[in-house]
């Protein structure tokens, strides 16, 4: 099973591609979408459709995990982020892989087993999980690699406990 994680933003866009075959975990590629400062929201989207695709184009994967939008106070922030979601979501449906979302309290759990971890804590798991040498950089990739391994726990999880 191939995993994109993507960490949506509208600056940056994260995503980490994970092969997984039941048992071991391979990381394939991970990086960010970047959107400069200058232009307008909509061709910024417009660069995010863009990127998607390509990637969803270039890696087939089966599944799609989100990080779904969580703000405190920035309710301008959030409407940015959200859009940008949007289009992520809308990429991800109408290229056929299945499309699961996961909260940050959720990816903290999955990663480190307490939902209030902190940003370095996951990304030392993830180094841990893969058996890298070094946390994937920038940020917002090592927290689209953390979706996308909380997406294969999940599915082990599950299919621990299923009734076949």
């Amino acid at each position: 099973m191939r995993v994109l994680g993507i960490d949506p933003g509208l600056a940056i866009v994260g995503y980490g591609v994970l092969d997984y075959d039941g048992r071991n975990k391979k990381l394939v590629d991970y990086g960010v979408i970047n959107t400069p400062k200058g232009l307008s929201v909509p061709e910024r989207l417009e660069m995010i459709f863009r990127g998607a695709t390509e990637l969803i184009e270039k890696y087939k994967p089966d599944e799609v995990a989100m990080e779904e939008l969580f703000f405190n106070t920035n309710t301008t922030t959030a409407i940015n982020v959200a859009q940008a979601r949007g289009v992520l979501l809308l990429v991800a449906h109408t290229h056929g892989p299945r499309l699961y979302e996961y909260t940050p309290l959720q990816i903290k759990q999955a990663m480190t087993g307490y939902g209030r971890a902190e940003k370095k804590q996951i990304q030392q798991m993830v180094k841990v999980f893969l058996g890298l040498n070094a946390v994937p950089k920038p940020d917002d990739a090592a927290d689209a690699v953390a979706v996308a391994l909380t997406h294969i726990q999940m599915c082990g999880f599950t299919n621990t406990f299923s009734i076949k």
